[in-house]
């Protein structure tokens, strides 16, 4: 049988394993909270920030008085071997719960009372010498210490996510580079435009990611205003004079962020705009990455068949029925992803307007759909990099071969000939399947091969020049 503790809360008494260091109020989440299956150790930079604060939060209380200094200290030591991440399988509770992160609040106290009960050389459970609620919660409530912690994590979560977006950034301006002299046809509409280079097409798609990374910093720089010291709502109720004030710069210490104090404590205790911001940022480049996808999957498109511009990494067969086809899986992966991310992006919509007076309870959904988003987001720019990006290769003949036979070609002629003449040049070309060249120069003499030759240089035809 195995050896277990009693605890109490209000509701009751519960038997405890002895083995573990939460409590009867994780225990009792652990059983109400059965919802995505996936507990806060499986985003470990959570369950630091909650130490962080902790931490702060036991220095602050040391300082001003309100708490013993040696008690301090080993609630402070106990705080260190969490964020080395020494305790994460203890924080099982559910990311999505009722209680407005309470559970999460208490997950963290209790855990922390009961490693320091350790240092102390008392048993678990000896609350009468360390308490979960009254020492390591002491000067706080759930309404500060969850959303400050949730920030810290987020900000330290984005760097990770920046690095990955970055590289993948690199890795298109890498490609740009090396296809810089492939002549191709560029499309709107589906339809055949007029010439560019292929380097350029990729060029772009890093110009349009590096763009990201931009908004990344300003949402981190939105999340780094925290309420603690708030307490319940804002007031500051049971925290003592200068708390939040002093809190706040032991966590710009422990952390190494640029945090602030947010200066209207009750607005900032129900606000949750800047999460709606950071889900926005992290849609909007969800959107960007997709539509690249798209590209890069129509662009191989084929082989036969298709455009079949450029051949992506083969990387596994792609039928069950149809021998020696490979599809595009890794951009297909990452479409799926942004779809995700997008519609993470409602969630935290609606989860930030569901908020009612003094308080958003929804803000463990927001969490989950944030955490979940940036992760598969970093996971996605990864993916797409290192299985796919870095092993396009062009097929450069064929490429310019589908540039030569275009009617869309003869939008250069415009200047030369005029709107109608060209009009009906491709007229014909496309009636007939004969070649804007044939017809132009050839058959109806309109210029001579010299100047079709001054036009439809590879140069003139990726970086146009204005030719009459």
């Amino acid at each position: 049988m195995q050896d277990s503790r009693l605890e109490h809360d209000f509701l009751g008494e519960r038997a405890i394993p002895s083995s573990v260091y939460y409590g009867i109020q994780t225990l009792r989440a652990i059983e109400n909270f059965t919802i995505t299956g996936i507990p806060l150790k499986a985003e470990p930079l959570f369950v630091q920030a909650l130490a962080f604060v902790k931490k702060a939060a036991a220095q602050a209380n040391r300082d001003l008085g309100v708490l013993d200094p040696t008690l301090a200290g080993f609630i402070m030591q106990a705080c260190d071997r969490v964020i080395t991440g020494e305790f994460n399988d203890q924080f099982l509770t559910d990311m999505i719960q009722g209680g407005a992160g309470t559970s999460v609040n208490m997950n963290a106290n209790e855990v922390i009372a009961n490693v320091a009960l350790e240092l102390m050389g008392k048993p678990k459970g000896a609350y009468e010498f360390c308490h979960p609620n009254n020492h390591v919660n002491c000067s706080q409530s759930t309404n500060d210490a969850y959303p400050t912690a949730f920030r810290i994590a987020l900000s330290n979560k984005l760097v990770g996510y920046s690095k990955a977006l970055g590289d993948l950034a690199e890795a298109f301006a890498a490609k740009g580079e090396e296809f810089r002299n492939v002549l191709k046809m560029g499309r709107t509409q589906l339809q055949d435009a007029v010439p560019m280079s292929m380097g350029d097409e990729f060029r772009a798609f890093a110009t349009n990611l590096r763009e990201e990374l931009l908004r990344i910093e300003d949402s981190r720089n939105l999340i780094s205003e925290i309420n603690m010291g708030a307490t319940a709502i804002g007031t500051r109720v049971n925290a003592p004079a200068g708390y939040a004030e002093l809190v706040t710069q032991h966590l710009r210490t422990i952390t190494g962020l640029d945090l602030s104090l947010a200066g209207d404590l009750i607005e900032a205790t129900y606000d949750t705009g800047a999460y709606v911001q950071l889900s926005g940022v992290l849609k909007r480049t969800a959107v960007k990455l997709s539509k690249i996808c798209n590209d890069l999957r129509l662009l191989s498109s084929g082989p036969r068949c298709g455009l079949f511009e450029i051949n992506l990494p083969p990387l596994q067969p792609g039928s069950s029925i149809m021998p020696g086809k490979v599809n595009p899986v890794v951009p297909e992966v990452v479409n799926q992803t942004a779809f995700y991310v997008i519609g993470a992006d409602l969630t935290v919509t609606m989860a930030a307007e569901a908020g009612q007076l003094q308080l958003n309870v929804m803000e463990p959904v927001i969490s989950f759909a944030l955490f979940t988003s940036i992760s598969y987001m970093t996971n996605a720019c990864h993916t797409l990099r290192e299985k796919c990006v870095v092993g396009i290769t062009a097929n450069v003949q064929h490429a310019e071969n589908l540039v030569r036979n275009s009617i869309g070609i003869v939008t250069q002629l415009s200047p030369v000939l005029g709107y109608e003449a060209t009009s009906e040049i491709a007229k014909e070309a496309l009636r007939t399947g004969k070649s804007v060249h044939d017809i132009a120069v050839t058959e109806r003499n309109l210029l001579t091969q010299a100047k079709w030759d001054e036009i439809y240089t590879f140069e003139n035809l990726i970086r146009p020049g204005f030719i009459q």
